[in-house]
């Protein structure tokens, strides 16, 4: 798959490509406006965000497995980065 190099970056500790997209802010996102899909809006992932914002979240059951998923690291962005936060060595 061809992506901009603005769109990840490179963890030397890991040797795998994550994505540049703010896990903070996708859990703050998700947080405080997950059942209107913010956090998938943020990430690219905007087809299934229109179905969150019109399901309210999936009546906010979808929006709290969401938020479990982005705690876990397992959450990816529209290029099937993973959204990790950022070490600090």
């Amino acid at each position: 798959m061809n992506t901009p190099a603005s769109n990840r970056h490179t963890d030397t500790n890991d040797n795998f490509n994550a994505s540049a997209k703010s896990y903070v802010v996708t859990v703050l996102l998700c947080f405080f406006l997950g059942c209107l899909g913010a956090h998938r809006f943020y990430v690219g992932k905007t087809g299934t965000a229109v179905l969150m914002l019109l399901t309210l979240g999936g009546f906010g059951i979808w929006a709290i497995i969401d938020l479990i998923i982005i705690l876990i690291c397992e959450f990816e962005d529209a290029n099937g980065f993973i959204i990790l936060p950022k070490r600090i060595l």
